[in-house]
């Protein structure tokens, strides 16, 4: 019997055939177990939203390698998607994001996303961003592509140039770390369709992704359109975060004004769609077997009915 392909093997060949693919963000391992039982076909695992939702932080370089590999082992235990791992800028030299890299890629990582931000990096869609010489970041793709176990685990280069230099330092940059061993392209902060056409002309054999974010600088162009114009991935990294956010200040909103939530059902998941998405009857089986097995329940506390 043949091995099944890898998770990142999957997501290489995603890559390869799929008409750009739809990369929502997740920040905790709940939102992967719905993009998974939505159909997607691949998650990214969102510094900016593990920031935002674990410490309640803004984006700017907060996060530690524990902290981030925690959330990822956690989320990949629960999903079989390919995981997307944004690794902000390497938590280090180049000699220490190898280790970043062999660590995430052990907790579950298909495909680890490195930045050339100075460090603490800032949001790609802030102002303000500064970046290190691209000498540097080469340094870098090369010691992240060097240190994977698994050739097919891919190295996401991303250069937040366009902002400190313009985009024609940006292009450069992309055409210097695909050089340099990086599988996928991430120009961040691009302005108009033109710019986005720019990039994605930019080493057609390498795939690249394009950041689309609500509020943020990049239009919000179709998937169709952009893998037209040579994007691989459509990454949406914080649109369930900030669908949540809005979803819990209407709840709480209303909880606040009325004392009840009992004329807000439509806003709210019904209990057992949530149990649902955990997992619950996979629990609730297994402790049926175990009792028709021993003659006798479980041992430990009793199975909450509520929570």
């Amino acid at each position: 019997m043949s091995t099944p392909p890898s998770a990142a093997a999957r997501l290489r060949s995603l890559l390869a055939h799929r008409g750009g693919v739809l990369l929502p963000g997740v920040a905790n391992a709940l939102a992967a177990r719905i993009v998974e039982d939505l159909g997607f076909d691949a998650a990214f695992v969102t510094g900016a939203g593990i920031t935002n939702t674990h410490l309640g932080l803004p984006d700017l370089g907060f996060l530690s390698l524990p902290e981030l590999t925690a959330h990822v082992t956690a989320i990949a235990e629960v999903t079989d998607l390919p995981l997307v791992v944004d690794a902000d800028t390497g938590f280090g030299n180049a000699v220490t994001v190898g280790r970043a890299i062999t660590t995430l890629e052990r907790a579950g990582a298909a495909a680890i996303q490195i930045e050339d931000q100075i460090s603490p990096k800032r949001c790609g869609h802030f102002d303000g961003q500064q970046v290190v010489p691209a000498a540097e970041m080469v340094q870098k793709i090369a010691a992240a592509a060097d240190a994977r176990r698994d050739q097919d685990t891919l190295i996401v280069a991303r250069t937040d140039a366009r902002a400190a230099h313009g985009l024609g330092e940006a292009l450069d940059r992309a055409g210097a770390y695909a050089d340099a061993g990086a599988d996928v392209l991430f120009v961040e902060g691009v302005r108009d369709r033109d710019e986005l056409v720019a990039v994605g002309a930019v080493r057609p054999e390498v795939p690249k992704v394009a950041n689309i974010v609500e509020g943020g600088k990049t239009p919000m162009l179709p998937r169709a359109e952009l893998h037209r114009m040579g994007f691989a991935v459509v990454l949406y990294a914080n649109a369930a975060l900030q669908a949540s956010i809005r979803g819990m200040q209407d709840v709480l909103g209303r909880l606040r004004d009325d004392g009840t939530l009992a004329g807000a059902h439509g806003l709210l998941t019904p209990f057992g769609e949530r149990q649902r998405l955990v997992g619950k009857a996979v629990f609730d089986a297994a402790e049926a077997r175990l009792a028709t097995t021993t003659g006798a329940a479980p041992s430990g506390p009793p199975v909450r009915s509520s929570a």
